[in-house]
């Protein structure tokens, strides 16, 4: 077997984990995997792997040689790719990471057309809403909320505003009572995300006297917006969540929208991807499919107004 193809081998033995991953991921069996790692450590004369009946971990030298390797595997499929866009076709491996709600909510709902037309691409898809290094983590395309971009480094698109309203389930109002004012939600329990800090800062327009800003505080604590969603149905407590999520619960009756007059207008979606001189044929067409969705105006704010939650009327309060 080839030095690349050796090479081939281990990163994927890495990225997988083990060798009977690796050997799923490329169509071979486990006892081929390993022996030819066991080769490439002898012709190198080092020990890349350290090897119990579970798992494997990189030695010293093992995480030296990934570095190497994993760079050379991705000039390799530059090149391949580079040939590739000169017949106009888009195939390889794309790597994609996305906010984990919207992934869910908006964008698995339309990637089949996406794939459908670009048969020869294969999409790798990780949710998370934690910080992610696009360049160190190998990633081709993100999108992320505006709170999350804080790489210049990258080209960022912006894809569309991500209004966010305060919403609670009717069974919190029964037992709790409804915020009037911004300052009442430091009496309510709040629920807040504990690896994104700037989230849990809500601010509000408060007219001639500019924007204040109320840090909230709760009981519970999660690390994705899709979490704090499912624990505001459950009656846990208030939360500030995109419309586009809740809107459906509202008309449902499950949620209330809760301080109306006070909607957060100044976060957004983006799509980012690393710069380059040639932005490859599977980046440009993923991104030209995520505006071709989002962008001018996005799906649940269209012209139907499915998502567009329904406003309700201004409380009159007595007084006397």
């Amino acid at each position: 077997m080839d030095r690349a193809s050796e090479m081939l081998i281990f990163v994927r033995c890495v990225e997988e984990g083990s060798f009977s991953a690796a050997a799923r991921a490329l169509d071979m069996t486990p006892s081929a995997i390993s022996k030819q790692i066991r080769r490439l450590e002898d012709r190198l004369g080092a020990r890349l792997f350290n090897r119990t009946t579970r798992r494997i971990s990189l030695t010293e030298v093992g995480r030296d040689f990934y570095d190497r390797c994993s760079r050379i595997m991705a000039d390799i499929e530059a090149a391949e790719e580079a040939v590739s866009s000169l017949q106009d076709r888009v195939r390889g491996t794309l790597r994609v990471t996305a906010t984990a709600a919207f992934a869910r909510g908006e964008i698995l709902p339309r990637i089949n057309h996406f794939l459908e037309k670009y048969p020869e691409l294969n999409l790798e898809l990780e949710l998370t809403d934690r910080a992610v290094d696009l360049v160190e983590e190998g990633v081709d395309v993100a999108v992320m909320l505006q709170e999350q971009v804080d790489d210049p480094s990258l080209v960022s698109r912006k894809l569309a505003v991500n209004r966010r309203i305060i919403v609670a389930s009717p069974e919190y109002i029964a037992r709790h009572g409804e915020p009037d004012t911004p300052e009442d939600l430091l009496k309510h329990n709040c629920l807040t995300m504990y690896n994104l800090a700037r989230f849990n800062d809500w601010e509000f327009d408060v007219g001639s006297n500019g924007r204040q800003v109320i840090h909230v505080s709760g009981n519970f604590r999660a690390n994705t917006a899709g979490a704090l969603f499912e624990a505001a149905l459950a009656g846990v407590g208030l939360a500030r969540l995109s419309t586009w999520l809740v809107a459906p619960k509202i008309r449902e009756g499950r949620l209330v929208h809760v301080l109306p007059d006070y909607t957060h207008e100044v976060s957004a979606y983006y799509v980012l991807f690393p710069q380059g001189r040639h932005l490859s044929r599977k980046v440009r067409a993923f991104v030209d499919f995520l505006v071709d969705e989002f962008t001018p105006v996005p799906p649940w704010e269209q012209e139907d107004a499915r998502y567009a939650p329904k406003p309700r009327p201004t409380r009159v309060r007595r007084h006397g």
